[in-house]
């Protein structure tokens, strides 16, 4: 692996997680009360513990309003949910006051234009490969695995591997 993601992994203390797309594969199913159906992979799900393990915070910026993204998140102890935020810069500078971390520090995993802002910002960027060319162009790392289906499992091994927390995290479940 190249060591520009390795390196800008190394320096991660908040993830920061997109979710349509992301944490989902992106299509969108209603329920006949009319909210949106989300279906979340339980490896995406149980690579956002192991950061929380080895004392990384998790974060979750999202542009649509969802009880079940908060379901979600509340299951997995993500610390700060952001939910309905168009503005999504906004979003992430009130993360950042609110948590005392510098954008440097950040990481954020998004997969469309409106990602942008923080993807330039973070210190360091990824997305999926069946993002948006424009956001795919502009990160530091881009998944093998597309949204929804391991795609963020990928993202938190890459950071547990680059901050030297892997190998000890995995040897905890061969004794």
């Amino acid at each position: 692996m190249p060591d520009k993601p390795f390196s800008k992994a190394r320096q991660v203390r908040l993830m920061i997680f997109d979710v349509d797309g992301i944490l989902t594969d992106g299509k969108l199913v209603f329920g006949s009360d009319g909210e949106a159906l989300k279906i979340f992979h339980v490896l995406d799900g149980h690579g956002i513990k192991l950061l929380q393990q080895s004392g990384i915070q998790t974060a979750i910026i999202s542009a649509r309003k969802s009880d079940m993204v908060m379901r979600r998140a509340e299951d997995l102890g993500i610390g700060h949910v952001q939910l309905g935020i168009q503005d999504k810069l906004s979003a992430f500078t009130m993360l950042l006051s609110k948590t005392g971390m510098t954008a440097a520090h950040c990481g954020y995993i998004g997969d469309d234009v409106i990602d942008l802002p923080i993807l330039t910002r973070a210190g360091f960027s990824a997305s999926v490969p069946n993002g948006h060319i424009e956001v795919r162009s502009r990160v530091d790392y881009v998944t093998e695995a597309t949204g929804g289906n391991g795609a963020v499992r990928e993202v938190c091994d890459l950071i547990l591997q680059a901050q030297d927390k892997y190998a000890a995290l995995m040897e905890s479940y061969l004794k």
